[in-house]
């Protein structure tokens, strides 16, 4: 109890201080030296005999929360979270109206500022806002699957058939699955509120940690299905706008997945496995474009014989269909078994 006098002091119900205890590493097992037969039922005596503070209790019900928690966020992060998309068409509408050189370089470059800046303050006004900020490996990663998302398709293809042949070659752009992916911003933002405050009702009705990760099981599964189903009904609307290609993004589609379950995993305090596996999928699609590329040197053939062979069969996109999707399956079991641990919603900032 002195250990954890501030969690206690701090908690407004017994499982609160049963998922901060189990953020620590204490289990049934441990709660047994203490003659109880399971945390909860430690958390329960501790709740009872420790004094809490009540304002401190009380202000945690306040907008100073955090957003993981199920509580109040920024007034205004639903139009926050509008901005990526709204300022990407307005670039990909604007660039075709000027003329190429100088002025068209101004408008994608003013524009690529714009979506960033615009990203920047949708992720960190509101649910899908993360504190500490991601490191620098971590955000580089990201700015390469989504540069990739843009041109590697293209390049990809021109490689496969030998080029690119000449600097007009690379940039190829796919605007309308990148369109896509800034809009689902918006529906992410969404799906991780309403799972806040799914997740922080059900940790004030449940009884006991396993009861929690029952009822909290198909809250995070169905807020994913709920993501992938937006995400699906925005890259078929950009499938229409003119020039868009007319074979599914699948690629675009294993990213955005991948992107919403690391952010995810990171809003909740889990960092580690989202930057791993943004980092393999990243340099899957760097190793793929590198072995088309080898495979031009005298008696290296061979290296790029598995990339051309699956481009030859599926098309440019089942490499980051492949490289993303399967990091996105990995994160979602992963999510499956964290995001259902009391310790991830709880108040009591204890989360690990």
């Amino acid at each position: 109890m002195r250990r954890h006098h501030d969690l206690c002091a701090r908690a407004v119900d017994p499982l609160e201080i049963a998922a901060g205890l189990e953020a620590h590493g204490l289990t049934d097992r441990a709660a047994g030296r203490y003659r109880h037969r399971d945390v909860f039922s430690l958390a329960e005596e501790m709740y009872a005999r420790v004094p809490r503070d009540d304002d401190v209790a009380g202000g945690l019900s306040g907008d100073s929360v955090d957003v993981r928690h199920g509580s109040a966020v920024a007034p205004g992060w639903a139009l926050f979270a509008l901005l990526p998309g709204a300022a990407c068409a307005a670039t990909a509408a604007a660039v075709p109206r000027v003329g190429a050189g100088a002025a068209r370089l101004a408008v994608v470059l003013g524009g690529a500022l714009a979506v960033a800046l615009a990203l920047r303050c949708a992720l960190r006004r509101g649910p899908l806002r993360v504190t500490p900020r991601r490191a620098p490996a971590t955000r580089a990663w990201v700015c390469w699957l989504l540069l990739y998302a843009l041109l590697g398709d293209a390049l990809l293809r021109d490689a496969v058939a030998g080029g690119p042949d000449e600097p007009g070659d690379l940039w190829e752009p796919a605007v309308a699955p990148v369109l896509a992916l800034t809009a689902a911003v918006a529906p992410a933002a969404l799906c991780a509120r309403l799972l806040a405050l799914a997740a922080g009702r059900r940790l004030r009705a449940s009884r006991g940690l396993d009861e929690f990760a029952a009822s909290a099981r198909p809250l995070v599964f169905g807020a994913v299905a709920l993501f992938l189903g937006a995400l699906a009904g925005l890259l078929a609307a950009a499938r229409t706008l003119p020039g868009a290609p007319g074979a599914w993004p699948a690629g675009a589609g294993a990213l955005g997945a991948l992107l919403f379950l690391a952010r995810l995993l990171a809003v909740h305090g889990f960092r580690r496995a989202p930057a791993l596996l943004l980092a393999a999928a990243g340099a899957c699609e760097v190793t793929a474009l590198a072995l088309v590329f080898a495979g031009r040197l005298p008696g290296c053939d061979v290296l790029a014989a598995p990339v051309t062979a699956a481009v030859d069969s599926w098309g440019p996109g089942v490499v980051p269909a492949a490289a993303c999707g399967a990091a996105a399956l990995v994160l979602l079991i992963h999510a499956a078994r964290t995001l259902t641990l009391a310790s991830a919603h709880a108040r009591t900032g204890a989360a690990p």
